[in-house]
């Protein structure tokens, strides 16, 4: 059966540095994706953890190694407002299935409104809605819709940022649709929401580097479900 991943691996090249003291070597996740690689499977595979832990970096590094915007969409397209990308892009190389499908789209929750004025600049399409005249959740829902429709790689950065509860269910929809139809999705999220997608590939990242877990062993989930049981005893040590 012929692997038509998108993307079956990410590694180092010849390009990476060898020695991990500086950013963004340092962080532990992209310390660990440099040393060992990382076969990234079919379907839906979600990167959860804390704040600085590296999701974002490694989304980024596989989305521009695809050939995406930085800023978000897709690679047909570039718009720059404030350069802020790490390198580590440019220190990997992808092995791409045979025959698999070249289209992708990055959507970066921080940067989507650059994307919806530069389309607004004459590179929208003829069925597309003046975004900037949508509220941030429902230009999300439209970007689902409209883009989130055919085999690729996908990766989102942080999408739930802008979705409410019922919206969320409408991604997790989205994205069960895509991985049934041969897309390849990345996501980093904070949401337990997304992270309960049956099927999906979760990983942890830390200072561990990245590691395979369960839904029921992310720390984020167990968070969630106690503070939901007994707010106080979180909000005791803020309040």
């Amino acid at each position: 059966m012929i692997d038509q991943r998108p993307v079956r691996r990410v590694q180092a090249n010849d390009r990476a540095p060898t020695t991990y003291d500086e950013w963004p070597a340092s962080i532990p996740a992209v310390r660990h994706l440099l040393r060992e690689g990382w076969e990234l499977p079919a379907g839906v595979t979600l990167l959860v953890g804390e704040n600085g832990s590296g999701k974002s970096t490694l989304v980024e590094a596989v989305a521009m190694a695809f050939g995406l915007s930085a800023e978000g969409g897709t690679g047909f397209g570039r718009h720059e407002t404030h350069t802020s990308e790490s390198p580590l892009h440019q220190w990997l190389t992808l092995t791409r299935g045979v025959g698999a499908a070249r289209w992708g789209f990055f959507l970066r929750a921080e940067t989507m409104h650059g994307y919806y004025t530069y389309l607004a600049g004459g590179a929208a399409g003829p069925h597309d809605p003046d975004f900037h005249a949508l509220s941030h959740g429902e230009s999300f829902l439209e970007i689902l819709r409209s883009r989130f429709d055919s085999p690729g790689l996908y990766c989102l950065d942080e999408p739930e940022a802008a979705l409410s509860f019922s919206a969320q269910m409408a991604l997790v929809g989205t994205l069960h649709d895509l991985a049934t139809e041969g897309g390849q999705v990345l996501c980093a999220t904070h949401s337990p929401l997304l992270a309960a997608l049956p099927g999906a590939h979760l990983l942890e990242v830390g200072a561990w580097g990245v590691r395979e877990t369960a839904y029921d062993d992310l720390d984020l989930v167990r968070h969630w479900r106690d503070y939901l049981a007994e707010p106080m005893r979180y909000l005791r040590h803020v309040l």
